[in-house]
């Protein structure tokens, strides 16, 4: 991939190496699957670019990509690489206050948004703003300028030589920025060049285990540096990509588009999980006992068959009795599934190996372009529990505190005008502080312990993880989610959300009446069936960690409800602020 030194380089190189039919795809409302050729991808990116040169938009300036996934994403995301302008996406799940602050930060000059959501968003964001910017629209939308009045532009831009527009395009220019969604505070944006995301591309290719002849299905946000990096890298092996019409249709998709890979976020793989085991909780007789015999084994399942042949051998059985069907719900081809953004419960890993759907978690940062390590497809090379194995070219070091630090050509350029943000984080050696507790094991595998900032200290002096903890909780079939809380207090508690179908379930094998979610947390035969949940998770912790009291929460947490970021990490000061009286009785006398 040497002539690839520029993003969009990729849509070449794909032309000149594996010229696809079906670059990009997009489900059509009469149930058809539009497909866009890579030659479609170079021409529309080229259109693109000439239509943003009549436009009057030129090196450095920002446009504003806000839209759910879809081709018309990527190409505006490549026409502007191509005549130097930078890229400023956006999750359209935000609030138009973050919109604002976000076009006033970056200096926006032009909006592109999917749908009629998105765009009233976008136009409360703009009411009382300093100056005029140009908003088209993906979507027909009444009252608004849909982009195909922006394509037209291209007749103006005639005279324009793109090539030579393309030609003054340096791997470290900026390309895109990124505001990352925090847990707390004002978004930052983060400075990513060319050069990062070539690098991380580069670096990555030869870990996919898939090729020209592979399809993906993609539902993560474009908007977040881990999906987007991934599209880059489907495009330098020519893999297709097809967009799922929504996170809630991803399961049809899977079965129309058959992909042979995905990536996700443990939130998600978490779902898909539950609903697998919801459906067996449905079965009876000897179909419901094969069901969880089958899950049993594959809960105990270790890398490397290190279980003995008679294990492996039930295990063969249960692939073809049970996980054979668990592969057709995803499609009948999915050789692996990339987990990032948080950390994975190890009992996922061990299930959906043991189901030949090899899943390798990986960890990164928007700030690092994203992977820092990842665990690779051969068994020998992967670690449940890890993050596995530092890519090629990237250095990472453990600092005193247990702090990982990375340094190399994939770490951002900085924060957008924030120099003292920027110099918080990344010291005069070049290292980046990630935030991120860990250590590395088997003297190569790098382990996430939890972060920095979430790491608490009870009044004993006891320093608790709750990343850990609250993933073993939610090992539980009966929690959703779980936060542990407890800074400052004798001992740690925590607020749980129960997984209510599977907890419906329990209640109809238990013959309790099941009234309401709200009505049920507080009924003493759920209560004491948490206590027993609890219970299992305490005899894997040490005395200091262990769960003393806790409290049921209706719940669900979501993004919209303001209770998680975008990519489903919990925003912890949001829920301390409103589940204070819960807490507050947690550590009542």
């Amino acid at each position: 991939m040497k002539q690839v030194t520029r993003v969009f380089d990729l849509i070449q190189f794909q032309l000149d190496n594996y010229p696809n039919d079906d670059c990009l795809a997009r489900k059509q409302p009469d149930g058809s699957w539009k497909k866009y050729s890579t030659a479609d991808l170079r021409d529309t990116a080229n259109e693109v670019s000439r239509a943003f040169l009549a436009s009057g938009i030129s090196a450095n300036d920002k446009v504003a990509i806000i839209s759910f996934n879809r081709p018309e994403w990527n190409f505006i995301d490549y026409g502007l690489q191509q005549i130097r302008a930078v890229s400023v996406p956006m999750y359209p799940t935000i609030t138009a206050e973050d919109y604002h602050f976000i076009f006033l930060d970056s200096d926006v000059k032009m909006v592109f948004a999917g749908n009629q959501e998105v765009y009233e968003k976008v136009s409360k964001a703009l009411e009382n703003y300093p100056r005029p910017i140009e908003v088209f629209t993906f979507d027909e939308v009444r009252g608004a300028i849909n982009w195909s009045v922006f394509l037209k532009r291209t007749t103006n831009a005639a005279g324009e030589d793109l090539d030579a527009h393309k030609l003054r395009v340096q791997p470290t220019d900026l390309l895109t920025l990124i505001y990352t969604s925090g847990t707390t505070g004002k978004p930052k944006g983060v400075m990513l060049t060319h050069n990062n995301l070539v690098s991380n591309v580069s670096t990555c290719l030869p870990i996919i285990p898939v090729d020209h002849t592979s399809r993906s299905l993609s539902f993560l946000p474009l908007c977040h540096i881990y999906e987007r990096m991934l599209h880059y890298l489907y495009m330098s092996s020519g893999i297709s990509i097809y967009y799922a019409e929504s996170i809630d249709t991803v399961g049809e998709n899977m079965k129309e588009v058959k992909p042979h890979l995905f990536v996700t976020v443990p939130r998600l793989l978490e779902k898909v999980y539950d609903k697998i085991v919801a459906k067996g909780q449905e079965l009876r007789g000897i179909k419901r006992f094969l069901f969880f015999w089958a899950l049993e084994l594959g809960l105990r399942y270790e890398l490397n068959n290190q279980l003995g042949w008679w294990y492996n051998f039930q295990l063969k059985l249960a692939n073809k009795l049970i996980f054979s069907k668990w592969r057709e719900a995803l499609g009948g081809n999915v050789k692996l599934i990339v987990s990032g953004g948080a950390a994975l419960q190890p009992r996922l890993a061990r299930v959906f190996s043991a189901a030949q759907i090899v899943v390798m978690e990986g960890y990164g940062l928007t700030e690092t372009s994203p992977v820092i390590s990842v665990n690779r497809y051969e068994e020998e090379n992967r670690r449940i529990g890890t993050v596995g194995t530092i890519i090629p070219g990237v250095e990472v070091k453990i600092a005193e505190d247990g702090e990982i630090l990375s340094r190399g050509p994939h770490i951002m350029q900085g924060y957008y005008n924030r120099p003292d943000l920027t110099a918080e984080v990344i010291d005069q050696e070049g290292w980046f502080h990630t935030g991120d507790i860990g250590k590395i094991v088997e003297g190569r595998f790098l382990k996430i312990t939890d972060r920095k900032k979430e790491i608490f200290k009870t009044s004993g002096g006891k320093y608790i993880a709750p990343q850990q903890i609250e993933n073993m909780l939610k090992e539980s079939l009966v929690i959703e989610q779980a936060m542990v809380v407890g800074d400052g207090q004798k001992f740690p508690g925590a607020l749980l959300v129960p997984a209510f179908p599977s907890l419906q379930e329990w209640c109809k094998i238990k013959e309790i009446p099941y009234t309401t979610n709200r009505e049920m947390i507080t009924s003493p035969a759920i209560l004491e069936k948490f206590q027993r949940e609890v219970d299992k998770t305490n005899e894997k912790l040490a005395q200091y960690e262990k769960i003393k009291k806790f409290c049921i929460i209706e719940g669900p947490w979501a993004v919209d409800t303001g209770e998680m970021t975008p990519t489903l990490k919990l925003k912890r000061k949001v829920l301390h602020q409103t589940y204070q009286r819960q807490i507050e009785a947690i550590y009542a006398a």
